[in-house]
């Protein structure tokens, strides 16, 4: 087994965060709604004002996987939480628990932050992530259903 390494993605990682997101698409069946470009990332990313963050795990110097996230705040709990965005570990990793070192390192800056969970959204089909979700004591969020506004019933709305 390789040595784990987990960083803040930096400048000059533009290209293997899109090519690891570009790879998640791919699993998840979503490379239609995929837009991102590494000049996207060095803006929304790594710029002077991130609106996202990116955590990459290494094995002996090699990409292994990735996870993005942001600070949510929730509001009737007055305390900051994390919205994980995406996390994935290319396959030839997969089975080392490098999933749950991402993780675990968003658990530990959560609570560093005095914040109280971490969030994120799974598709229903995708059984070995629930899985692997469950395996950690996460749970479902019950009676909540996420809603998504956008093309043309975001527009007309915007126009109203």
């Amino acid at each position: 087994m390789g040595t784990l390494e987990i960083r803040i993605a930096k400048k000059g990682d533009e290209a293997m965060i899109v090519a690891l997101l570009r790879e998640l698409a791919e699993y998840e069946n979503l490379l239609h709604r995929f837009h991102i470009t590494p000049e996207i990332v060095l803006r929304d990313y790594l710029g002077p004002h991130p609106v996202i963050f990116c955590d990459l795990a290494f094995e002996n110097d090699r990409s292994a996987g990735i996870a993005t996230w942001y600070w949510s705040y929730g509001s009737f709990a007055a305390t900051r939480r994390i919205f994980l965005a995406d996390l994935f570990v290319r396959p030839e990793f997969r089975g080392k628990q490098y999933g749950r070192a991402l993780l675990a390192n968003l658990a530990k800056r959560v609570i560093a932050h005095g914040g109280s969970g971490v969030d994120w959204e799974v598709l229903d089909w995708n059984k070995p992530s629930i899985g692997f979700y469950d395996s950690l004591g996460a749970t479902e969020s019950k009676g909540w259903l996420t809603y998504n506004l956008s093309g043309d019933a975001l527009s007309r709305l915007a126009r109203s």
